[in-house]
């Protein structure tokens, strides 16, 4: 399945299509596990055939009604191309930024779940490897230890993609997080288990113990296990569409 998935991105309408009912289904479903903030924040997802253009949630849209139909193309400028509605201004600065300083982040998701977010206002606040879940994320994050407040202009939104470096998923100071992924399937699974990760560990904590760590050889050994078998990320996501279609099928409208 991953192979097939990775390879439908070809120029063509029903490519398209499909990507924005991918990217319709994980913003539906990510309400639906408690990632979502209000009508805030945003996920984009590089159009296929296209370079410079990628699909965005607009503003103004609760993640719960989002349809394939209401996603915004923007270019990697930021420059709105295609849709009906407008996009959150921060949307533009951060996820055109990710996307033109690094062409394998085709999916990009900023979302404020609690879990992570309680961590990213922690002094010195980081995702240790004390659970299976965490160990999949092992080398794989950043920390921007600085928060400058809303990214309204340019200069942020460059600093903030900056701080990705060489890794994946960003952890904001005081703000959230930022996953990327070579697509929409490993993005979300990769938000999804992030969530669950940080929550697991904070869970643990409040016991008043202290944390059973996992040593570094046996992280590098599960991370690699895990990384090979990305599969159960495809069908995460069709099990999503699944349940979508026979409960509000209009999301891939």
């Amino acid at each position: 399945m991953s192979t097939e998935y990775l390879q439908a991105g070809q120029s063509s309408t029903s490519d398209q299509t499909q990507a924005r009912i991918d990217l319709a289904a994980i913003l539906r479903w990510a309400d639906r596990q408690g990632l979502s903030e209000g009508i805030c924040n945003h996920f984009s997802l590089q159009l296929p055939g296209k370079t410079d253009q990628f699909l965005l949630n607009p503003q103004g849209l609760h993640w719960s009604e989002m349809r394939a139909s209401d996603l915004l193309v923007v270019d990697s400028n930021g420059e709105l191309i295609e849709g009906k509605y407008t996009a959150e201004p921060s949307a533009f600065f951060i996820h055109s930024s990710v996307h033109r300083s690094r062409r394998s982040a085709k999916c990009v998701l900023h979302a404020h779940p609690p879990y992570c977010t309680a961590l990213s206002c922690i002094e010195g606040g980081q995702l240790e490897w004390c659970s299976q879940n965490s160990l999949r994320f092992y080398g794989r994050i950043a920390y921007d230890d600085t928060y400058n407040g809303a990214a309204f202009d340019d200069e942020e939104g460059d600093r903030i993609s900056s701080k990705l470096a060489d890794a994946d998923i960003l952890f904001m100071a005081n703000h959230g997080v930022l996953v990327t992924g070579e697509n929409v399937a490993l993005a979300f699974d990769d938000l999804y288990y992030l969530e669950r990760a940080a929550m697991t560990q904070l869970i643990a904590v409040n016991a008043g113990r202290s944390l059973r760590l996992v040593s570094d050889d046996v992280c590098r050994a599960t991370h690699k296990q895990i990384a090979n078998d990305r599969d159960q990320a495809y069908h995460f996501l069709e099990a999503i569409k699944r349940i979508l279609t026979r409960e509000c099928s209009e999301f891939a409208e």
